[in-house]
């Protein structure tokens, strides 16, 4: 789950964990913690994130908007820990998306290739030979699935990482915008868009659905139950966050409950 790194890592690539979105699509789950704190197998997604980030970069950045003080406050009490610390883009007004998000850390990067991660997207695994393998020089994607393509119309739901070369980061601004549209279209149609296979698991933990399916995966199809949580109950492949319960005689089947009573069932 957190890959542990060994080697000295490349300093001419630093990293981006995407962690600005509202989460509106898995509410109500996020009405209690932004969508980069919720736990995956007992750990944030956020934390998750940044463990793979630093296996392919040394300096890693995350963008907050949505829930910033909680995620602040998060990364502060992790700075000395597994986490390390990171760099915090701070989108005041509004939430600049993928490509915006790049614009506004331009003087961060300054001049080096980034790796991209969406905090929210749980695809466990180490980038480092990827990076290794990456020239630098065209936008590498890695991509989950037979086909190694997406639908236009969600055109990030299977990339597990991008990664960004300095000369299409450069020319990105700070204003709300995407990826595709600022600079993965464009390169493709320009057949500079290399798109390597991932064959680890990537689940988009943006809908109760998906974060309780990515949870099952990571548990080996069980039920996963957070720390201090009490369960009195029974549950059958459900998670419970760390502070939640199941009642005496409650049975909590296919559900997410949280450390505040919400419980969300999935059918």
């Amino acid at each position: 789950m957190m890959p542990d790194v060994t080697d000295p890592l490349p300093t001419e690539v630093c990293a981006l964990v995407l962690a600005a979105g509202e989460g509106r699509r898995l509410r109500p789950l996020t009405r209690g913690r932004p969508k980069p704190l919720c736990p995956v197998a007992n750990v944030a997604l956020l934390d998750l994130a940044v463990g793979r980030a630093r296996t392919a970069a040394g300096d890693v950045a995350v963008n907050v908007h949505h829930g910033r003080a909680a995620i602040d406050d998060h990364l502060a009490a992790g700075a000395d820990g597994p986490l390390g610390p990171v760099h915090v883009s701070v989108e005041a007004d509004e939430a600049l998306g993928t490509a915006g998000a790049l614009g506004l850390l331009r003087p961060w990067v300054d001049g080096r290739g980034v790796v991209v991660l969406n905090a929210d997207t749980w695809a466990p695994g180490d980038l480092a030979a990827a990076a290794a393998g990456w020239d630098r020089e065209r936008v590498r994607l890695l991509v989950a699935g037979e086909d190694r393509l997406w639908p236009p119309e969600r055109p990030t739901s299977r990339v597990a990482a991008a990664f960004m070369p300095w000369s299409e980061v450069r020319g990105l601004e700070a204003t709300p915008s995407g990826l595709w549209e600022a600079s993965w279209r464009s390169q493709q149609a320009a057949g500079r868009l290399e798109v390597v296979r991932w064959d680890g698991p990537c689940l988009d933990c943006g809908t109760p659905a998906r974060y309780l399916a990515a949870n099952l995966v990571a548990s080996g199809e069980g039920s996963v139950v957070g720390e201090g949580a009490a369960i009195e109950g029974t549950l059958d492949r459900s998670v419970v966050w760390a502070g939640g319960g199941v009642r005496r005689g409650e049975h909590l089947a296919h559900g997410v409950r949280t450390d505040d009573g919400v419980t969300v069932l999935v059918r």
